[in-house]
């Protein structure tokens, strides 16, 4: 496998092709999000009242949607983000919100740190309580309606091939809790274990392993 570039990508190495991907933290979806509070499932999935809001990693981020809603509840996030064009759309993403004029957005923001890197060499140094983990998912079906964001994500970042050792590399490295986000319907990953529980939803479940 070829080896991830070490450091941070440039501007120009990230956005220098048509199409670039944009991530807005103060738009609509995630503002909708919020506004379910504490009924959102992802923080149960967590454990943010069970093990009150531990500092959390963010193995994939990708548009960073999950960790700006766990920032905005409290967690302090790291993300890992590997792949060049994201890692830079993020790093501005971060800097718009915190330097905007809405000041849940900007306080959430300030919650986040942003790592590039691959999450399979930085979970095992970072040593995380707990680890929200969310590979490219296997493709069922294409679909007018995947937003042209997260069509662009997929473009870029290409399939989840390395989900398997993904997860459980987390598994090993994290101390409390490692949070899957999969299809409802989709098998797990080949060779990753039966997890603690479930929470089931219409689109996507929340595998959790817990030591908690």
């Amino acid at each position: 496998m070829k080896p991830y570039q070490k450091q941070s990508p440039t501007k120009e190495e990230a956005l220098g092709k048509p199409g670039a991907l944009f991530i807005n933290f103060a738009g609509a979806a995630l503002a909708y999000r919020l506004r379910a509070g504490a009924r959102e499932p992802l923080l149960a999935a967590l454990g943010r009242r069970q093990l009150n809001d531990p500092p959390l990693v963010d193995a994939t981020a990708g548009l960073g949607r999950d960790a700006f809603i766990a920032a905005a509840a409290g967690f302090e996030v790291t993300m890992i983000e590997r792949v060049p064009e994201a890692h830079h759309a993020l790093a501005a993403a971060l800097e718009r919100a915190r330097a905007g004029d809405d000041d849940r957005t900007a306080a959430a923001a300030a919650r986040m740190s942003l790592i590039f890197g691959d999450a399979r060499t930085l979970l095992p140094r970072l040593a995380p309580q707990v680890a929200l983990v969310d590979p490219m998912h296997p493709e069922r079906r294409k679909t007018a309606l995947v937003k042209l964001a997260m069509r662009r994500l997929k473009e870029i970042a290409g399939p989840g091939e390395d989900a398997s050792e993904l997860i459980n590399v987390a598994l090993r490295a994290t101390r409390r809790r490692v949070v899957l986000k999969w299809p409802a319907k989709a098998p797990l990953p080949a060779g990753v274990p039966a997890p603690t529980y479930e929470l089931p939803g219409r689109t996507i479940r929340f595998v959790v392993y817990a030591r908690d």
